[in-house]
């Protein structure tokens, strides 16, 4: 990782012990601002991963909840036609529905497993904030 330098072009930096304090200061800085800048980033790379989990799973709820309605318009639509002509319209109406009720299952149980797998918070970046921390706290571990 590249440190920002205060001093001018040319000029030999001091290492270890020869560095100013506000030349420490001006690195450590430097590293903190590039620490928190990374660690944004992660942040918003994990939202935007459970995001789009997320967006998946309620898209298969959508249509789950879809194939749900096309179930009770067909059952209704086989009640119907079965009450007034116990014959072929009857039951080819009850066979879309059961192939609608088989739809919606899947739908939700899809939907179901994917939504489980979502988190509600960016996991990798609480760690390493929390390691981040533990540095703070000692720096010399």
């Amino acid at each position: 990782m590249a440190s920002i330098s205060p001093m001018p072009p040319g000029a030999a930096e001091p290492q270890g012990q020869d560095r100013s304090m506000g030349q420490l200061v001006s690195v450590v800085t430097a590293d903190l601002q590039t620490l928190v800048r990374q660690e944004v980033e992660l942040a918003k790379t994990e939202i935007k991963e459970e995001a789009t989990k997320a967006g998946k799973a309620a898209g298969m709820f959508g249509g789950a909840g879809f194939a749900g309605y096309m179930v009770l318009l067909f059952l209704s639509l086989a009640a119907v036609l079965g009450l007034a002509n116990v014959m072929d319209g009857g039951w080819a109406a009850l066979i879309v529905t059961a192939v609608w009720a088989v739809v919606a299952a899947v739908l939700y149980q899809k939907g179901r497993q994917r939504m489980s797998t979502v988190s509600p918070k960016p996991e990798r970046t609480v760690e390493t904030m929390k390691e981040n921390a533990e540095w703070a706290r000692h720096p010399t571990k």
